[in-house]
């Protein structure tokens, strides 16, 4: 009960929060309710205050109008009676424009203590690993159904451009054996041609992957000590290999190095034609005379096909 109260008052707050000086009176008057003028001292408040009192209090007068003006009254002997409380109120009269700053500050405090509040009562009860794992969750969800999305915008995008539409027609004739059938239409077309074709147009869509759990950013949290005692592995055996015993490259590695001294892609290098790659690995482009030589030729090359 205790751990809902907080709560409660952060519902009501955000549900009543209202504006300009009605923070403290609603659209009432502090001092025209208690019957009093601004000037008035504490000992004029207190008076005022215990003779409406007296009047309209619930036990005194039945009347529900009488017992909603008590609350009002209460209210506005609550505000004035605080020397704090009051000086705002009067300066929120004086100065309406800047009676935001009031509700903002109000606000912030509101807030501040609702969280100061939880903090204490559950913060030592909480599992950081508990909060962790369900925060990789609920991001690793959200990034799934985003990549998801994305993938089939993409593969619907391809299914309306003519090349799609060309290739599904190729192959329906492909497997009627060259007789088109007049009576199913493009429309109409065998659902497990138009499937068989998606599958393979899938593999040409550029810039969008298909999404994969294991790229999620949950599991690959997960398998973060794997990856790094991978690549670990891999710079100790490589300084070992080429740094300490000078073996020279293995095909594997040499690409590597090619492909990451030419800033392409590894997609694009594995579309290059293999002898083009042969070329290229055997200019020894990691070494930076040899990149100098074959940046020159290229431009050079380039200006003679102009």
């Amino acid at each position: 009960m205790a751990a809902a109260a907080p709560l409660l008052s952060l519902l009501l707050f955000l549900l009543l929060l209202p504006a300009s000086n009605s923070i403290y009176c609603d659209e009432d008057d502090c001092y025209d309710l208690l019957g009093l003028k601004q000037d008035a001292n504490a000992s004029e408040i207190k008076k005022a205050y215990y003779k409406l009192s007296l009047k309209h209090h619930p036990d005194k007068n039945p009347d529900p109008e009488s017992r909603k003006l008590f609350v009002k009254i209460a209210n506005a002997y609550e505000i004035l009676k605080d020397e704090s409380t009051r000086e705002q109120y009067d300066y929120a009269i004086a100065h309406p424009e800047e009676s935001i700053v009031h509700i903002i500050y109000w606000s912030f405090q509101v807030f501040y203590n609702t969280a100061q509040y939880y903090r204490a009562y559950y913060g030592h009860k909480t599992d950081p690993r508990a909060v962790l794992i369900g925060l990789l969750l609920i991001v690793s969800a959200f990034q799934y159904i985003n990549q998801l999305t994305r993938y089939n915008q993409a593969i619907e995008s391809v299914k309306q451009t003519p090349a799609y539409r060309n290739r599904l027609k190729a192959l329906e004739f492909e497997r009627t054996g060259g007789i088109a059938s007049k009576k199913k239409g493009h429309k109409q077309m065998d659902k497990k041609v138009e499937e068989a074709v998606s599958n393979e147009v899938e593999l040409q869509i550029h810039g969008v992957e298909k999404p994969s759990v294991w790229r999620l950013y949950g599991v690959q949290f997960i398998l973060l000590p794997y990856f790094i005692g991978k690549v670990l592995t891999w710079e100790i055996c490589w300084f070992w290999r080429y740094r300490v015993k000078k073996l020279p490259y293995a095909w594997e590695d040499a690409c590597y190095l090619t492909q990451t001294s030419l800033k392409i892609p590894a997609s694009t290098w594995k579309n290059i034609d293999e002898s083009r790659k042969e070329d290229l690995v055997t200019r020894r482009l990691w070494e930076k005379s040899n990149m100098e030589r074959y940046i020159a030729e290229t431009r050079k090359e380039s200006k003679r096909r102009r």
